[in-house]
């Protein structure tokens, strides 16, 4: 297989990814109480969103790339 099939191959399934999470979800702890001794923490979900345009382009970008390496022979 040429590089750049395969190359396109995993762009194209970023893309598929990135249209069913939609983000990337992440936990942190954060302080909510401080008092001395005593300590309090709370965890909070959080997410970086991934624009659907990031998609769209990766998904162009793997079916380019596959032609291009298809074509090559």
């Amino acid at each position: 297989m040429k590089p750049a099939t395969i190359i396109g191959i995993i762009l194209i399934a970023l893309s598929v990814l990135s249209f069913a999470y939609q983000g990337i979800p992440y936990r942190t702890r954060e302080k909510v109480i401080d008092l001395g001794p005593i300590q309090a923490t709370a965890e909070k979900d959080k997410s970086i969103p991934l624009p659907p345009i990031f998609g769209v382009i990766a998904l162009v970008g793997g079916i380019v790339l596959i032609f291009a390496g298809s074509k090559q022979q």
